[in-house]
């Protein structure tokens, strides 16, 4: 299935200029496309604030202490040498679709945003949490809790929580109760156990409980797995956080030294502020060409949009397979040919870490748990890294690390 695409207009000098707006797993896929075949009028940057991409599905395992955090990145330098593509270090603030300008920050206080301007512009943001949502729904959180994302700076910062757990005895929750956080809940369980102090670790799951989206088989699984693992599971809803403590529905307050927020993430809350048509979520609402619905100029993919056409959540594994179509319909944008349609499957394999060495699968309806699960997740996601790592002979990258 393929959609026409008018050739995208080329300023006088003839220079078509894309613009890579974060560098998520989809716009690896167009890195790694690129790097086969740019066209000579295409100039192509990409804007982000650090300088690899975090591997989600290994996060837990650093976590848990199975992985070195540097095991979980992919160094972004080779792939953009390799493509062709420019980089600028910064965070998006604003898009300007009249003009067709993004405004970014260098530094997070920087008085005056800087402006990229573009013909086609792509977004793969990853996904954080809203300030304003934050302070709205659980007041606290942005002085008190410890979000899971974003990745980068949650793996950097894990460490000092680490340390803290050598020196005492901690009380640590866990709110979200969806893969991510049972994954990382289960992780912590197992890291823990090699300090020398006891901890105490509760999953906040809320009235929903635990993977709430899941088959009632895999629920089952997982709430063996956290009970074994001596996790306790609360029912009540987060809906705020104190210094020391996680409040709860219904007037409940857990004492926790370090609480984990583990929600769905959310798109940037400046897109909400743009003309890009979004849903009511703040995602770009995209056709099935990954194009926005509203601004034929704009791609998206992963977390940052929301097709029109299926209810599927957005996901890691939906990110990847649609930056094969991403790569595709940015190349074809800019040359004129037929755009793909991306397909969403109805179902994606899942594989959801228990600690180390047990795993929990489940594909639709099937589901199954066992060391085996594990191993095969071993092999799926270092097979993933090795697929793009690249031997580094070339000069050194162009970045400086992240100020964010």
């Amino acid at each position: 299935m393929s959609s026409s695409a008018p050739r995208a207009a080329r300023p006088s000098g003839g220079i078509l200029k894309l613009l890579l707006l974060g560098a998520g797993h989809a716009h690896l896929q167009v890195l790694a496309r690129l790097a086969q075949h740019r066209p000579a009028h295409l100039d192509v940057t990409v804007l982000t604030p650090y300088p690899y991409l975090s591997y989600s599905a290994m996060a837990p395992g650093v976590v848990a202490g199975h992985y070195q955090s540097a095991e979980c990145q992919i160094r972004l330098s080779p792939w953009l040498q390799r493509s062709g593509a420019r980089v600028v270090q910064g965070r998006a603030l604003h898009i300007d679709t009249a003009q067709r300008q993004v405004h970014y920050q260098v530094r997070p206080h920087d008085p005056t945003p800087a402006p990229l301007s573009y013909d086609l512009l792509s977004l793969d943001l990853g996904s954080g949490y809203n300030p304003d949502w934050l302070d709205l729904h659980l007041p606290g959180a942005r002085e008190h809790a410890l979000p899971l994302r974003p990745l980068e700076r949650f793996v950097r910062l894990w460490d000092d929580v680490l340390t803290l757990a050598q020196r005492k005895p901690l009380s640590l929750a866990v709110v979200g109760a969806g893969a991510a956080g049972c994954e990382t809940t289960l992780a912590l369980a197992h890291r823990l156990r090699t300090t020398p102090h006891p901890h105490r670790i509760s999953l906040v799951a809320g009235p929903a409980g635990v993977l709430p989206q899941a088959p009632v088989g895999v629920q089952q699984r997982m709430l063996r797995q956290l009970k074994r693992h001596g996790v306790t599971v609360l029912p009540q809803a987060c809906v705020g956080v104190a210094a020391g403590e996680v409040l709860l529905d219904g007037g409940g307050r857990l004492q926790c030294d370090v609480p984990l927020l583990a929600l769905g993430g959310q798109a940037p809350q400046w897109l909400a502020a743009t003309e890009l048509a979004c849903s009511d979520s703040g995602r770009v609402r995209v056709d099935a060409q990954q194009r926005s619905v509203s601004h034929p100029e704009v791609f998206a993919a992963g977390d940052v949009c929301q097709r029109d056409d299926t209810i599927c959540p957005p996901n890691g594994v939906q990110a990847v397979r649609a930056g094969l179509t991403l790569a595709h319909n940015l190349l074809a944008a800019a040359t004129g040919e037929p755009l793909r349609a991306h397909r969403v499957p109805r179902h994606s394999l899942s594989l959801i870490g228990c600690g180390v060495g047990h795993a929990i699968a489940h594909w639709g309806p099937l589901h199954a748990e066992g060391a085996w699960v594990w191993h095969w997740k071993e092999r799926i996601d270092r097979a993933w890294m090795a697929r793009w790592h690249i031997p580094t002979d070339a000069p050194p990258s162009r970045y400086e690390p992240s100020r964010y």
